[in-house]
Parts: C-alpha cells; sequence; structure tokens
C-alpha cells in the first residue's frame, strides 16, 4: 500500500530551506516527531543539541556537503546528521546546496541503520520520496529556483 506524503518547509533563510516529508494520515511532518521524540530526552541531549546546531549552521552556510555523511546507495541523496560521533542519527535528503529535506532518525544501536527496522524504515521513505520528486522534476510539475522547489505544494506524493 503506497502511503500519502506532502513536502512541508520547516525553516528557511537567505542560504538554504528546510522540508519535511508529512504522511497525510496524521498530518505531523517527519522531522516534528524526530523533534517530539528526543528534544526532552535527556540521555540524547547533547546529540539531538549537535544535530540542532548542525541545522542551525545549514541554515546560516548553505546546505555545504561537509555538514553531511552520505548514508544511503551510492545513486541516492540519503545522508545523516551530525556527521561526528553520537548516536543519535536525523536522516535527510540533500538535494542541493539550498536545499535539505529532513526525514526522522532515532538512536543507531546497530551496525548500520539496515540492521534496525525503525531506522531502516526512515531511509526507504526517503529513498522512495527522492525517486518520486525526481520522477516529478522530469515532467515538469516540480523546479529548483535557486533555494526552492516550486511546484511541490500542490502534490500530494505517493510512495
Amino acid at each position: 500500500m503506497k502511503k500519502k506524503t506532502t513536502l512541508d518547509i520547516i525553516s528557511e533563510s537567505q542560504r538554504a530551506i528546510l522540508y519535511s516529508i508529512s504522511f497525510e494520515k496524521d498530518g505531523t511532518t517527519e522531522f516534528e516527531k524526530f523533534v517530539l521524540e528526543f528534544e526532552s530526552n535527556a540521555q540524547y541531549n547533547s546529540d539531538y543539541q549537535r544535530i540542532i546546531a548542525a541545522l542551525q549552521a545549514i541554515l546560516d552556510n548553505g546546505a555545504l556537503e561537509r555538514f553531511f555523511r552520505p548514508e544511503g546507495k551510492i545513486n541516492d541523496n540519503v545522508h545523516t546528521i551530525p556527521i561526528d560521533g553520537g548516536k543519535l542519527r536525523l536522516y535527510c535528503l540533500r538535494i542541493s546546496e539550498q536545499i535539505i529535506i529532513l526525514g526522522n532518525g532515532g538512536v543507531k544501536s546497530t551496525r548500520s541503520y539496515q540492521e534496525y527496522p525503525k531506522l531502516y524504515g526512515y531511509v526507504l521513505d526517503l529513498q522512495r520520496f527522492e525517486k518520486i520528486l525526481k520522477e516529478n522534476m522530469e515532467k515538469g510539475y516540480i523546479s529548483v529556483d535557486e533555494k526552492e522547489l516550486c511546484g511541490s505544494d500542490n502534490i500530494i506524493f505517493e510512495i
């Protein structure tokens, strides 16, 4: 069964825009779910603060490659924040140096995200979303205008 999702703006600056996917069933973005789960979690507070600081650095400087660690397959744009230490991960799509699509994340307690079903699901959602996004871009329904995905606010994506 396909899941219906939309793309919502989380935050923007002169240098970058942060989007997040939102599944139709609950209307909460995946990034908001991540924040709700870890914002008040004392055990992972320093990891959470490092991720929030990285997002602020992205807004201040742009989505430069140095802020991300490639995480998915070679042919996709799935990355993780932060690039250094800690157990907490936030998965995202780095579309360009101005556009990031945030997913969800969690505690990486296994050697790889594929070994933990919850994290693997988050990465799969982003990979599927990116595939549909690229198809919409090829068809001309969505275009990139500097730091914005034009036309994405009118589309319900089925992943």
